[in-house]
């Protein structure tokens, strides 16, 4: 395997867009999970509370992988992504209600549950954006998830600081997601036909989900004035 093709790079980089973008909320969640232990004890909690997150959601995501080896799931699992990736650029940022641990083992479990519930939707994106490469799973999630986790007030102040970070994160989704679908075995005979049509509908999943966002979110700003 060549881990410096353009494929490789390409597909390892969007698994860690994807994470950045996505974990932010995550980071939240280990942070408030955490706050009340001793010090000590929560530099200990956020580490294996990582840890475990990380070893369940590489399983997860290879789980998902397999999964949409499956023929139709590829497809689903684009649709599912187009609207994952139109959410991201719509939805107002939410308060997470997690409950504070005063013990370090049950941080530790608080983490790495809040984590699996709430990165199902990185798990579908991570395992389209790697096209059945486990490599890039497992390199992706190893790179990604310490940095969201550990640095999480600069990943979430540059996403504010620069919204343009969540059309970038909702463009690599939607492209994702139009990988998947053009993929999928049930539709490779009439998408052969010509090789353009494989961009096409790339194209226009990508173009579709950024314009509708945008006016979605133009519309918003308009409502509240």
């Amino acid at each position: 395997m060549d881990f410096f093709s353009p494929d490789f790079i390409s597909a390892l980089l969007s698994v860690i867009m994807i994470d950045l973008v996505l974990g932010g909320d995550n980071a939240i969640i280990i942070g408030l999970a955490a706050r009340n232990l001793p010090h000590a004890e929560r530099k200990k909690a956020i580490v294996f509370g990582t840890l475990g997150a990380v070893l369940i959601r590489v399983v997860a995501t290879l789980l998902v992988v397999w999964l949409l080896k499956i023929p139709g799931l590829l497809m689903a699992g684009g649709l599912l992504l187009i609207w994952m990736a139109y959410k991201l650029l719509v939805e107002e940022k939410q308060e997470h209600q997690t409950k504070e641990s005063t013990s370090l083992w049950a941080a530790i479990r608080t983490i790495m549950v809040a984590d699996a519930a709430m990165g199902i939707d990185n798990m579908l994106a991570v395992a389209g954006a790697a096209h059945s490469n486990f490599l890039i799973v497992v390199i992706g999630l190893l790179i990604s998830i310490p940095i969201v986790v550990l640095g999480s007030t600069v990943v979430i102040r540059l996403i504010e600081r620069f919204p343009f970070i969540i059309y970038l994160g909702a463009m690599v989704i939607a492209y994702t997601a139009g990988s998947m679908i053009v993929e999928e075995p049930l539709l490779h005979s009439l998408l052969s036909v010509n090789p353009y049509f494989h961009w096409l509908v790339i194209a226009i999943i990508v173009l579709g989900v950024l314009i509708s966002g945008r006016l979605k979110m133009q519309a918003k700003l308009q409502t509240n004035h």
